[in-house]
């Protein structure tokens, strides 16, 4: 017995996967986790520091512009320019360009307005560029084009073998014809865009005054704004691109992008810029980058000495690195990734005045231009969070030229039928005040245009652009 050796039962612990990861993340978050979300913390401030001061000063040059009333279109004598060519009768030949692709449900209501334009009908070329893929529609639209051709308007319906450059590509070509090399300027309508009749009247004479003015961007709203909660939301959204970035880059002598419809461009400012480029989707931002670096002045209808430092600085910083890359890149990783990510790891401190009150300012800041969809805010921040990612995406995908930098995909047009079919459902049952309320249909000064959901992004810059750029900047 006294040789008998009693030993401790073996404990055998069970293995618990969740305390090994709280193990693993207690192992890691100290050294690693902790300094790199600093540093992403302290980045992501700086950045909502440079957008908020870029807010807060677009704010004030706006409220400026309204309570002094004097914006720069104010200061041409339109109404002097519109005597002199009824009494002289020396109008400009214009060229009106539509493009359009497949589109069904709006190629009649964008050709009618067009045609039904106020101007000598001996002046006015209407060009219908169409890069339909079905046949059929290819005939409809031409038989639309001899029915205007008909009642004595101008028309000329050009279609292509092949889609290259798309839009830019067809415009382009659309340049060249021979009919072409007698007018003085080009209008751009988009297919889903309906022009009010004065629109002419109310734009071309801005660039009979002034000869170093080579574009004039019409002012537009929605039709189908009140069609949903997604398209209400859309309209918040660029409500403040016109209202307000737009109307700043025109009054303070500085650039602002344009918008590939209603705009009116010299032919001759076009060409100097090197004329339409299908190096990017975003043609319409790609030319006039091109054309405002060469020194030509834009007004938006709503003065570069051969271009300054000044105006370069702001091409890059508040164009492009600001509203481009900047903005959408804030409201990604440091709302959707790096503030929730704090939460995680106590550790890392995020000062409550710009976690809170700096992104707060910034949101009124830009919705603001849309009081009648405040009480959609929430909503609207949602929105913009979800369509930072794809954003924050395009604009990766633009700076590094992947593979996608060039795709083209073309959002269906529906034009009113969405609302014929709501119109037909909503007789059949009683309207209540509250919705007639919000119905309201959205008016324009200059013309119409369509929300649709976005599939092309103006955030997908490529290579060359930078590279002008950047060139234009050296001495």
């Amino acid at each position: 017995m006294r040789n008998i050796v009693f030993h401790e039962p073996e404990v055998y612990e069970t293995y618990d996967p969740v305390r090994s990861l709280s193990h693993a993340w207690d192992c890691i978050r100290v050294p690693i986790i902790v300094p790199l979300l600093r540093i992403a913390v302290y980045i992501c401030l700086g950045m909502s520091i440079m957008l908020f001061i870029e807010r807060v000063y677009m704010a004030i040059v706006i409220l400026c512009v309204k309570c002094l009333g004097k914006k720069r279109y104010t200061k041409y004598r339109l109404d002097a320019i519109k005597e002199d060519l009824e009494k002289n009768k020396n109008y400009p030949t214009l060229l009106v360009q539509i493009p359009m692709f497949n589109e069904k449900e709006v190629y009649k209501l964008s050709i009618g307005a067009v045609c039904g334009l106020l101007w000598p009908s001996d002046r006015l070329i209407v060009q219908v560029l169409d890069d339909s893929t079905n046949e059929a529609l290819r005939t409809l639209v031409e038989l639309e084009c001899q029915k205007w051709i008909g009642k004595g308007v101008n028309v000329k319906y050009e279609t292509r073998n092949n889609r290259n450059g798309y839009k830019a590509g067809a415009l382009r070509e659309g340049l060249k014809k021979h009919y072409v090399e007698d007018c003085e300027f080009v209008v751009i309508f988009d297919a889903d865009f309906q022009p009010e009749k004065d629109f002419l009247w109310r734009t071309i004479p801005y660039l009979l005054e002034n000869p170093e003015l080579a574009l004039v961007q019409a002012r537009w709203k929605f039709v189908n704004a009140d069609e949903c909660l997604m398209t209400r939301l859309q309209e918040m959204s660029l409500e403040y691109h016109f209202s307000v970035e737009q109307e700043v880059g025109s009054s303070t002598c500085q650039f602002f992008g344009f918008n590939g419809t209603a705009g009116v461009w010299r032919i001759r400012a076009l060409n100097d810029a090197g004329g339409w480029k299908d190096r990017t989707t975003v043609e319409d931002m790609d030319l006039a980058v091109r054309a405002s670096l060469k020194g030509w002045k834009f007004l938006f209808v709503g003065d570069l000495a051969r271009v300054s430092i000044w105006k370069k600085w702001h091409v890059i910083y508040a164009f492009f690195f600001v509203r481009k890359i900047i903005a959408h890149w804030v409201t990604f990783f440091f709302y959707c990734i790096i503030i929730p990510a704090t939460i995680l790891v106590p550790e890392v401190h995020l000062p409550r005045p710009l976690a809170i009150y700096l992104p707060a300012s910034i949101t009124i800041l830009n919705a603001a231009s849309t009081l009648r969809s405040m009480h959609l805010l929430v909503f609207w921040i949602l929105f913009e969070n979800v369509m930072s990612l794809h954003r924050s995406k395009a604009t990766i995908i633009g700076l590094l030229e992947a593979n996608r930098v060039n795709e083209w995909v073309v959002t269906e047009k529906l034009g009113n039928a969405m609302k014929q079919k709501y119109n037909a459902k909503a007789s059949k049952r009683p309207r209540s005040r509250i919705r007639e309320r919000q119905g309201l249909s959205s008016s324009s000064d200059l013309g119409t245009s369509e929300l649709s959901y976005p599939t092309k992004d103006d955030n997908t810059m490529t290579r060359e652009v930078c590279r002008d750029l950047w060139a234009l900047m050296s001495p």
